[in-house]
């Protein structure tokens, strides 16, 4: 039995990225990093709107205020939509011109946990930050190659971010103010692939995308390998869980890099995981 479609549209990403459900808008929104693009799917209608974006955009979330935060190459800033406004950028490393944001979620008290990375991939220049809701940035970690994630578990004890270039997920103890006690989660193999993206579900049991994988994985609270879905493009890139129930998810993907990309890299897809996620975060507003 087939457990995805493909969204229908006339759009391949070239790096598909940052999956945002926002209840909001009763819509999905996603990055293509490298068009630079953000993408919108409205869940009632199934209408889908492209906006051309100034730079590089990994992440988005929602802001409490109303709009949207995006991690563009630049830093942090203020998106509102219909029409297009982008205010000014906060960016937390002035000092390294060649990084840019690439993947960033909301937790439960309302912060930003986000990654920066070098955009020619050649030196370990990322970092895992933290935007807390007065605007400040606290570097976490150091030394990543591309960070990506990240996810938080249901009971709210557990941040979870990987080192796609390391092919290592990492668990941290998550606290009101950061986040301490980096420890291996899982660590792939070649033939695994690389770690993306990741979402909880509301069992508590972690999923992630595989860059050169083809695949989603399952991952139980220990870190044992619960289940695959297996995808039919090679670079899948990130999950969310969207709908009133939560019980929708979609799974973006990439076709950069690729001498040969088939009509499903770089898509997005509907996949029938069977379980429901978390409510998605929102920026300045704890729960």
């Amino acid at each position: 039995m087939t457990l995805w479609r493909k969204v229908e549209r006339d759009i391949a990403d070239t790096l598909g990225e940052g999956t945002l459900w926002c209840p909001r808008d009763g819509a999905l929104y996603w990055t293509d990093i490298l068009a630079p693009a953000l993408n919108r799917l409205d869940l009632a209608s199934g209408a889908i709107t492209r906006w051309t974006m100034p730079e590089p955009l990994g992440w988005v979330a929602a802001h409490g205020e109303g709009g949207l935060l995006g991690g563009f190459r630049s830093g942090v800033a203020r998106i509102t939509l219909d029409p297009l406004e982008i205010g000014p950028c906060h960016d937390p490393e002035p000092h390294l011109p060649g990084n840019r944001m690439n993947d960033g979620k909301v937790d439960h008290h309302g912060a930003i946990w986000c990654g920066t990375m070098d955009m020619a991939e050649e030196e370990a220049t990322g970092a895992l930050y933290r935007l807390a809701p007065d605007g400040t940035f606290k570097a976490i970690d150091t030394d990543y190659n591309v960070p990506n994630g990240p996810a938080f578990s249901p009971c709210g004890q557990w941040l979870y971010h990987a080192d796609s270039g390391k092919r290592t997920i990492y668990r941290f103890a998550l606290e009101a103010q950061g986040a301490s006690g980096r420890e291996v989660f899982v660590e792939l193999g070649e033939a695994d692939g690389y770690p993306d993206g990741m979402a909880c579900d509301a069992q508590g049991f972690l999923w992630s995308a595989h860059w050169d994988g083809g695949r989603i994985s399952r991952y139980a609270p220990d870190g044992r390998l619960d289940r695959v879905i297996e995808l039919p493009a090679r670079r899948i890139t990130n999950i969310a869980f969207a709908g009133d129930k939560l019980d929708r998810m979609f799974v973006t993907s990439a076709r950069v890099g690729l001498d040969d990309p088939s009509e499903f890299d770089g898509a997005l897809f509907e996949v029938d995981s069977g379980v429901t996620g978390m409510p998605p975060g929102t920026f300045g507003l704890a729960r």
